[in-house]
């Protein structure tokens, strides 16, 4: 029986980012809801910051090395309805994202880039 594949992963320039943040923020985690504009990104933040519950999935938990505890991965459930059929990719691009997120101040921000995956 092949493995599954991971539901989202991280490109290296994440992972690199996401130690920067834990060395300052201790644990991490992200929450991707469907809202619009920046609603839309993944939003990072410290571990527990954004209160999760019944409208949320837990779809990951990010091993990063260097990172001592796994970074959890949530969406908003709708939105898990609409892209169940994806692989999330956690990237990193030049901009300014939410100012709630951890890496605004970085002059980066974390951006979801997607693969279909067989269902």
């Amino acid at each position: 029986m092949p493995e599954e594949s991971p539901r989202v992963e991280l490109t290296p320039a994440a992972a690199e980012l996401l130690r920067r943040l834990h060395a300052t923020h201790g644990p991490l985690m992200f929450h991707q809801s469907g809202g619009c504009c920046d609603g839309s990104a993944p939003m990072c933040f410290p571990a527990g910051e954004f209160r999760t519950g019944g409208s949320d999935v837990l779809l990951a938990e990010l091993v990063v090395e260097g990172v001592p505890e796994p970074v959890t991965f949530w969406m908003s459930r709708s939105q898990y309805e609409v892209w169940s059929h994806t692989r999330l990719i956690v990237d990193v691009v030049p901009g300014r994202g939410s100012g709630f997120s951890l890496e605004a101040p970085e002059g980066v921000r974390f951006l979801i880039r997607s693969r279909v995956v067989n269902t």
